[in-house]
């Protein structure tokens, strides 16, 4: 793997090199010192809003298990059997407790240990040490997030001046609406590197760059993630009926957030959509868009839902043809590295100074 040392003058540094996206043992390296040391999306709070509650999901490779213990604690843990690696939870539901699905020993919500089934005469064995391993569960607006990592930052000094910019948005009642899984065969990194730069608008995204202002596109950096500011074009007459484009109006309330490594927060007509980008390989990627509004919601938002639904298609497709082609070109060893644009790709050289870091 080549070495690289990331250079912090955006006009003098050189992009990161290709074998950061080809070789597959980087992925093994991200999954150490990126993932598991970074705040990762686990669910809606809608899933868990009851004592007795519990989801089971796969984060970036890890099977974890979210429950609201009978006190109403949320709580996270390893979904990983103490006795040999059994799961302990699928899907999602409530009950008072989990039971391993290989040999059914049995776990409070609050992760001890509580019954081991024909396990008399086992000496020198304490239930008290054999209970579910925790993971750190922190929660923001209506999602839980996990944290492998004891020794990270909090979830809030992560999110910095996000809760505050978005203060004023109701978060209570909101639901999961829709959610649509896109498989990119790519590179997870190219991905996101497409995602926080909006160089490639005007080539790539017609539709989109009717509606933008493209000139006042801008991404700004923080420690842990970047927002962008993507005002719409006013509405000309002519076209003030049938605009394709219809989910940003109103762009004075609408914002969007990249989390670092993963995660795309984006607000706007009173509805809340996240992107969750999941290495599924060194070469495959999942991409996660789901939709959230509040319930009961009015014909209005329901309609905006479904044009931002619609448009977020269209421009999803046109991205994974984008980035599948980079990823093939990247295979014939003809592109090493390459240079940043000052104006307009500040977000990507972001994203490469906090991957460095965390590998370093």
């Amino acid at each position: 793997m080549q070495n690289f040392k990331f250079q912090t003058n955006l006009a003098q540094a050189d992009t990161i090199p290709a074998d950061w996206y080809t070789d597959p043992a980087m992925l093994i390296r991200e999954k150490k010192a990126v993932f598991n040391k970074s705040w990762q999306f686990a669910t809606s709070l809608d899933q868990l809003r009851f004592p007795g509650n519990f989801v089971a999901v796969d984060v970036v490779g890890t099977p974890v298990v979210v429950t609201r213990d009978a006190n109403g604690v949320l709580r996270a843990f390893y979904n990983v059997c103490r006795h040999r690696a059994g799961v302990v939870a699928r899907g999602a539901g409530n009950r008072k407790s989990l039971q391993c699905q290989y040999h059914g020993w049995l776990y409070g919500l609050d992760g001890c240990l509580r019954t081991t089934p024909e396990f008399e005469g086992v000496q020198n064995f304490r239930k008290e040490d054999f209970g579910l391993v925790p993971i750190r569960v922190e929660t923001w607006g209506p999602f839980a997030f996990v944290n492998m990592d004891n020794d990270a930052p909090s979830l809030l000094s992560v999110l910095g001046k996000i809760p505050q910019e978005t203060a004023h948005f109701n978060f209570d009642g909101m639901r999961k609406m829709k959610r649509m899984d896109y498989i990119v065969n790519a590179n997870w990194k190219i991905y996101v590197d497409n995602y926080l730069e909006g160089y490639h608008v005007p080539i790539a995204h017609p539709g989109l760059f009717k509606e933008l202002d493209y000139e006042q596109y801008r991404v700004d950096t923080y420690p842990y993630y970047s927002s962008q500011y993507a005002p719409i074009r006013p509405i000309r007459n002519e076209d003030a009926t049938g605009r394709v484009y219809t989910a940003l109006q109103g762009d004075d309330k609408a914002f969007y957030y990249w989390i670092f490594p993963n995660f795309m927060l984006n607000i706007y007509l009173g509805m809340l959509q996240i992107n969750i980008i999941v290495p599924l390989s060194h070469d495959k990627t999942l991409t996660i868009f789901e939709w959230y509004f509040a319930d009961p919601g009015t014909p209005n938002t329901w309609n905006n839902l479904q044009s931002s639904i619609d448009f977020s298609d269209e421009i999803q497709k046109e991205d994974i043809e984008l980035c599948e082609d980079v990823w093939r070109n990247l295979q014939t060893g003809i592109y090493t590295q390459g240079r940043y644009c000052v104006k307009r790709e500040n977000g990507v050289h972001h994203f490469h100074g906090l991957l460095a870091k965390a590998l370093a």
